[in-house]
Parts: structure tokens; C-alpha cells; sequence
């Protein structure tokens, strides 16, 4: 049997976005920024597209910007708002210390630049609540940046919660939903969210391209330098191709999402509620408040690698957490922030589904997981240690 249990990293994509792609690389290929009729027409699809992705996530038509994906929208939001609040020499900002390297690796670059970071703390389930936010808000903080739902343990955020604090003081939020977009309701309105990245690929739509939405009045610094589309905030011609499959593949996903959230829930228990058997175990993130399709789980006593190897071998492909990082061998940094000593934190792994994922699917993978487990810890001299009482469990 062959299951693709590796769709936080990435989602096939679906019928619908290649369908919708197609007439833009044979047809209407005219650049939007032409002034003849080829152009206009093209130029004319565009802006369907933008008001169709605006729709979905509560946003206006004009607040919506197109770029090559999750990583440069996360780019351009925090160093937008961070040059924003150095104007007004507010330079303090705060996040998570579990965010994705996109955002943490920009915090790194504005940490160099005179900017102070502050990390909140994730807790053992990975979250942090708005009163945690609303206390290290400071008179000099510029932007408080926390993602939506962890790309590796499927925690969801209180996102609501903390727009409603930010925008009681008065600071500007960013959040990076990445993960969350097309799998949970998203309204950015509602949310109080000031700047929000998303990216097709993780909900069935092409790869290298994406969205930063940035409320109307949020000045935007260029990332990218050049012509002048995008409303002269992002530089090249626009890849319509690739944008009319995003937003057939997020009003597909909009459209169908409590039906498949609540497939992919009862599918998410029932093996969590299976792997939870396996002794020493244990599984990482919030065990309700998650990704619909989200189960990441550490096996004490093994490697990650080894494991997800011969789960490829059985034909199971999944991960053990970030796929931006998945050649380091260094321990995720999500589960050093949950508080996971490097010792075990390893032994992980992530299976994410998409909703055409099945029952029997899950019924294989609870066989073959315990099986391979036990195989790895059988080979593992450490392991004997701790069952022989020489070296102590950390997992009870």
C-alpha cells in the first residue's frame, strides 16, 4: 500500500487547480501590465483571481498582494511593520519560539539591526494564550508576529483572541497561516488580523506562489525591487498561471472544509487514539485544538531517520517535522520549545492527511508503526539500558 501521509510539506495538487491553470498557459497568456487588449484580458482574470482570494478570507480586493509563496509574504510583513514601527522608534517585537524559520530567521536579520525580539514561551501542548501576549506588549513594541497552527505539531492558536488585544493597543499583528489557510475558518476582519502570508501548495494548489494580505493603510517596504506591479509592493510579472489555480484551490478548500475537517478529525483520533498504545510515546501539540489532519507523535528509545525510512519502505511517506529543515540533524527546535530534552526529541514523527486520505490508510499505519518501532528499539543498545533499569525512561 502506498499512503502519502506528508501533507504539511506539501499536497498534491487537486483536479480543480490544474483545470483552472490550464487556459492561462495556452490561452489568456497575455502579461497584465500590457496595455493592449491581450494584456487587458489578462489583466482582467487577475483581478478575478484577487477578489475571489480576498473572499475567502474576508479581506478587500485591494488588500490582497501575490508573491512566490509563504516564506516572502512572512518576509515582507515583519520587515514592513518593523520599518513602520522604527519610524516611530518603536522597535521591540514580539513572537513564538516555535514560529517557522521564515519568520524566526527574519526576527534574526531586525535583531541585528538595532530591533529587540522577544520570544514567548509555547508551553508543554505548544500555544500561548493573548494574556501572555498582552503583557509583554510594551509603548515601543511594532508588531506582534505568531502563527496561525504550527506547521509541525498542529497546534492552533488562539489567533482571534490575540488580534483583539493587538488591536486594543494599538500594535499591528501578522500572523503566518501557512498551515491554517483552507483547513480552518479564516476571517481576517473578524480576527483583527493586520497582515496575514498563506501558500497554495499546502491546500492542493501549485507550488511557488502565495499571498500576503495587509490591511488597507499598513504601509508595505518593497522586497522585492523593479517594475511596478503589485501595486508597485512587489516587483516581477505576476505567474497568472499559478494564481488562478491558488484561488480555485482555496475556494475549493473554503467550500469544502467542515466536510473535510470533520473526515480528517475522526481519521486524526483514531490514530492518535492507536500510536498512544505504543508505551513510551507520546503525542506533541494540543490533543483537541490541532490541524484537522495533524498527528506527531515521539517514539522514545529510536532516531527519527531510521523510522521514517522504513516507514518508506512499507510505502508510508511522512516526515519528522519541517520539510525546510529536514536535512539538519540538528533537533527540531519545535520540540526543544515544548520542552523536550534533545535526547528524545529525535525519535519524532509527523503523518499529516489530506481529506483523500482513508480509513484503511489508517488502519495500515497503526500496524506498521508499533512494528517498526519495536523493530528500531530491538537494534538500540540504549534502549535495552533503560528497559534493563540502567538509564532511566524520560517517557512515561
Amino acid at each position: 500500500m502506498e499512503i502519502y501521509a506528508d501533507n504539511a510539506a506539501t499536497t498534491k495538487m487537486s483536479k480543480t487547480a490544474i483545470n483552472a491553470m490550464l487556459p492561462y498557459m495556452e490561452e489568456i497568456y497575455g502579461n497584465p501590465s500590457s496595455l493592449h487588449t491581450t494584456g487587458q484580458i489578462a489583466a482582467e482574470h487577475l483581478l478575478d483571481a484577487r477578489e475571489r482570494i480576498a473572499k475567502c478570507i474576508g479581506a478587500e480586493t485591494n488588500e490582497i498582494y501575490f508573491t512566490s509563496g509563504g516564506s516572502e509574504a512572512d518576509n515582507q510583513a515583519i520587515i514592513s511593520a518593523a520599518k513602520n514601527g522604527a519610524k516611530k522608534n518603536k522597535k521591540h517585537i514580539i513572537s513564538t519560539a516555535f514560529e517557522h524559520h521564515a519568520v524566526l530567521h527574519t526576527l534574526n536579520k531586525l535583531e541585528k539591526e538595532g530591533f529587540e525580539i522577544e520570544l514567548l514561551s509555547v508551553g508543554k501542548t505548544g500555544t500561548v494564550t493573548a494574556e501572555q501576549v498582552k503583557e509583554a506588549i510594551r509603548e515601543d513594541t511594532c508588531l506582534v508576529t505568531i502563527m496561525y497552527a504550527n506547521n509541525e505539531i498542529g497546534s492552533i492558536l488562539p489567533i482571534s483572541e490575540i488580534g483583539a488585544v493587538c488591536k486594543e493597543i494599538g500594535v499591528t499583528f501578522h500572523t503566518d497561516a501557512v498551515q491554517a489557510a483552507g483547513h480552518v475558518h479564516i476571517n481576517v476582519k473578524e480576527q483583527n488580523i493586520d497582515l496575514l502570508s498563506l501558500s497554495a501548495h499546502k491546500f492542493h494548489g501549485p507550488k511557488g506562489i502565495g499571498v500576503l494580505y495587509a490591511r488597507k493603510g499598513i504601509l508595505l517596504t518593497n522586497i522585492i525591487e523593479g517594475g511596478g506591479q503589485e501595486r508597485g509592493k512587489r516587483a516581477g510579472t505576476e505567474n497568472i498561471p499559478a494564481i488562478m489555480g491558488m484561488a480555485a484551490a482555496l475556494e475549493e478548500a473554503v467550500n469544502n472544509l467542515d466536510k473535510n475537517s470533520e473526515k480528517l478529525t475522526k481519521l486524526r483520533d483514531k490514530l492518535i487514539s492507536g500510536l498512544s498504545e505504543i508505551p513510551h510515546s507520546t503525542l506533541n501539540g494540543d490533543p483537541v485544538n490541532r490541524l484537522p489532519g495533524n498527528v506527531h507523535f515521539i517514539f522514545e528509545g529510536i532516531e527519527g531517520e531510521s523510522l521514517l525510512l522504513l516507514l518508506d519502505a512499507k510505502g508510508i511517506r511522512a516526515s519528522s517535522g519541517s520539510a525546510c529543515t529536514s536535512g539538519s540533524l540538528d533537533p527540531s527546535h519545535v520540540l526543544l520549545s515544548i520542552g523536550h530534552p534533545h535526547e528524545i526529541a529525535h525519535g519524532s514523527v509527523r503523518l499529516t492527511f489530506s481529506e483523500e486520505n482513508t480509513e484503511e490508510e489508517i488502519d495500515y499505519i497503526l500496524k506498521a508503526v508499533p512494528e517498526v518501532v519495536s523493530y528500531l528499539r530491538n537494534m538500540s543498545p540504549l534502549w535495552r539500558d533503560k528497559v534493563n533499569g540502567i538509564k532511566p525512561f524520560v517517557l512515561q
